[in-house]
């Protein structure tokens, strides 16, 4: 029964702004959101790295969520807009050195992925809709990087066969981030399944964190609560903006809110102990109680329920030591609203 309850670890949530394709093409707008992301108190900035002939046939159809900011252009058209250079993502990977934040991306195909590697990300993740994509998760496995995986549209089933998949190729499972994610954009809140996050880190013993979709920021904060060690959202310069993920990302007042919150609930989680801590020990003995005297007591006189009463400050006899006190006898006289003496 003995020793001391472990402290908890309490980890740092990496938390990820998500620019992935807002900077709409340009490079200063690029620049604009590393810059947001840095000044939100992000800790990495992420980025899509893709070849659109790579990933998307021309016959390819639009989501519905893109099609409301361009029913006439193509998914392939749209990519096309939205695709940076490699040298792009040299000179990207250069100013979130030169911010303090961490710059990271999402390859889309095999030439990104070995792009990626080459670059030097510590870091690769993998999207919700390459978690059935066998040749890429093997590709990103045998890197040995650490990994973090989005798991949006797919099944416990999935999830275990991506993860078998990229331990088989050579990442260690303790590299591994599992995020919960719905594929939606915004996601409806009735459809996040947040404890999913849970059931994952329960069934894989993985870390996992959480990628939203849904507006606002009170969904991942709960995710926050729970655990989740990675939490990743949507960030834009501006929400009006064309694109197709303006809509459902932060602003950049909105993304600092967030961050704060988050911030706030690793302070609030502490470590487990449930002991006083400095800020309450100071009010114990006023807010606790002692025993007193109820009415007068004479010296001899027995104390009994109506001669004593539980009053502050904590100070003198505790009232744990109630039913000791009771039926001894008065070694002096005590005045009413008089604190006993042991």
């Amino acid at each position: 029964m003995g020793g001391r309850m472990p402290k908890i670890k309490q980890q740092k949530i990496f938390i990820i702004a998500e620019a992935g394709v807002n900077h709409n093409g340009r490079m200063d707008l690029a620049k604009k959101l590393i810059d947001a992301a840095s000044q939100a108190g992000a800790d990495a900035v992420k980025f899509q790295t893709f070849r659109t002939e790579k990933i998307i046939s021309r016959s390819a159809p639009k989501a519905e969520y893109q099609l409301l900011d361009n029913a006439q252009e193509s998914q392939f058209d749209m990519a096309k807009r939205l695709e940076l250079s490699d040298d792009d993502f040299i000179i990207l990977a250069q100013h979130c050195k030169r911010r303090s934040i961490d710059f990271l991306s999402t390859p889309d195909d095999l030439e990104s992925v070995d792009f990626l590697a080459r670059l030097g990300v510590r870091t690769i993740k993998i999207a919700s809709g390459e978690i059935t994509n066998l040749p890429h998760l093997r590709r990103i496995g045998g890197l040995g990087l650490k990994v973090i995986l989005s798991t949006g549209m797919s099944t416990l089933k999935e999830v275990a066969k991506a993860l078998e998949i990229l331990v088989k190729s050579g990442t260690r499972r303790q590299d591994i981030t599992v995020l919960h994610c719905t594929t939606q954009y915004p996601a409806p809140v009735q459809e996040v399944n947040l404890r999913a996050m849970l059931t994952m880190k329960e069934a894989f013993k993985v870390r996992v964190g959480y990628s939203d979709h849904t507006l606002g920021i009170e969904v991942p904060i709960a995710a926050a609560v729970l655990g989740a060690e990675v939490i990743e959202k949507h960030l834009t310069t501006d929400k009006d903006l064309p694109g197709p993920d303006h809509r459902a990302s932060l602003s950049p007042v909105e993304f600092t809110a967030m961050v704060k919150a988050i911030r706030s609930v690793e302070k609030a989680m502490g470590d487990g102990r449930k002991v006083p801590t400095p800020s309450e020990l100071k009010n114990i003995a006023i807010v606790r109680r002692s025993i007193f005297a109820a009415r007068p007591i004479r010296k001899g006189e027995v104390f009994t329920e109506d001669n004593l009463i539980t009053k502050r400050p904590a100070t003198g006899i505790s009232p744990l030591e109630w039913d000791r006190i009771i039926g001894r006898r008065a070694m002096r006289d005590f005045n009413e609203d008089e604190m006993i003496e042991r």
